[in-house]
């Protein structure tokens, strides 16, 4: 199973120095391959597409003209070859979901580079991952990795810390007692995660908690620029504005910070307390045309919690299955009766067939559980008959 990990690295200013290089040298390849795939195809485009063996077999070529290419980790630059081949495989298949490759700016908030672990270049070992040009540098990420590392991403943030994300292949799985337990989520606004138990986890809006601190350093960040523009000075050599916009981009990790890391806590505590997880199949981009409860709906991260399940029942040998949501708050979960459909500030109501009181979340939890319990049973594979 493939899994990444995500850490800060702490370097030396050298090594700060060669991981910046690093990184404009990823960009420096990326725009002059993407420049000459323009020209070439702008020229006649009824030439073949280059693949990612022959942008690879441009590189020496690229090396002998631009010196200093070669302060780079060589793997990082093929890198690029596959990610731009990989672009445009994209673009050409699909059209209308993909757009066409752009150029990498200098002044991007997120600037990285991407390196493949060849002989073992990469490793860790007692706190410290090792890196291609770079050597050994402290790596905090809060847990063992275990497993062969495949390649290594070193991003430099908006905030100015130096991130590094691993994809870790590990064929070994975690063994957890089985508690022969099933669950059904409902996700919602007022409450994240409402679950079938009757248990509900209630939203924290990080971002409303860190508004103060977030406005404070807008306002500056849009002084500092206005003070800039009048003095004539570009805001890439603006030197309290840099510092206004850092503090700015600190202040939303921060916010992403504590929401990932709640996230986290309570996947892992869903993943470890039920064996059959059903979640519902939600369509954001849908919900999100409601004007009134977007910016509501984006905070509570959906998708992330999702994906995070996915990878997570993978990893400790649960199952997870997706439900459609069609109906699952108007169905009575005592009886199956029908209660048309209601209004939202509607919380709670009874049904006129069986006269349950219901909570509207808790009802569409169980409708949840009990349609994918349905699902899992259908798609069970039937035992072969038995001849005598």
């Amino acid at each position: 199973m493939l899994y990444g990990i995500k850490g800060q690295l702490t370097l030396k200013p050298t090594q700060q120095a060669q991981v910046l290089q690093n990184i404009g040298n990823a960009r420096f390849v990326w725009n002059q391959f993407l420049n000459m795939w323009n020209q070439r195809y702008g020229n006649n485009p009824s030439l073949p597409t280059l693949g990612e063996y022959d942008l690879n077999k441009l590189l020496p070529t690229l090396k002998k003209e631009y010196a200093f290419l070669k302060l780079s980790d060589s793997t990082s630059l093929q890198q690029v070859s596959s990610e731009l081949a990989g672009a445009f495989k994209q673009f050409f298949t699909n059209k209308g979901h993909f757009k066409h490759p752009r150029f990498k700016g200098k002044y991007h908030a997120r600037q990285s580079y991407t390196s493949k672990n060849v002989n073992n270049a990469i490793r860790y070992e007692n706190g410290y991952l090792r890196l291609p040009k770079i050597g050994f540098v402290r790596f905090r990420c809060g847990q063992t990795i275990k497993g062969n590392i495949k390649r290594a991403t070193i991003c430099l943030t908006p905030s100015g810390i130096f991130e590094c994300s691993l994809l870790v292949e590990d064929e070994s799985q975690v063994i957890t007692t089985k508690t022969n337990q099933s669950v059904g989520i409902d996700m919602g606004v007022a409450d994240l995660m409402v679950l079938s138990t009757g248990d509900k986890m209630p939203t924290i809006r990080y971002d409303k908690l860190l508004s103060g601190k977030r406005l404070y350093w807008e306002k500056r960040v849009a002084r500092r620029a206005r003070l800039a523009k009048a003095k004539d000075i570009p805001l890439s050599e603006a030197k309290n504005y840099q510092k206004a916009k850092q503090q700015r981009a600190k202040v939303f990790q921060k916010e992403k910070n504590q929401r990932m890391d709640r996230l986290h806590k309570l996947t892992t505590t869903l993943v470890k307390e039920f064996d059959v997880i059903v979640l519902e199949d939600l369509n954001t981009s849908k919900m999100m045309k409601n004007s009134q409860l977007a910016r509501s709906i984006a905070a509570q991260s959906w998708r992330e919690i999702r994906t995070m399940l996915a990878y997570k029942c993978v990893k400790y040998g649960k199952e997870l299955i997706v439900v459609n949501p069609y109906k699952t708050s108007q169905i009575c979960s005592s009886c199956g009766h029908d209660g048309g459909k209601q209004e939202l500030s509607i919380r709670e109501w009874l049904c006129t067939s069986c006269h349950d009181h219901h909570d509207r979340d808790i009802n569409a939890a169980k409708n949840i559980l009990s349609i994918g319990l349905g699902q899992a049973l259908v798609n069970q594979p039937k035992p072969l008959p038995v001849y005598p």
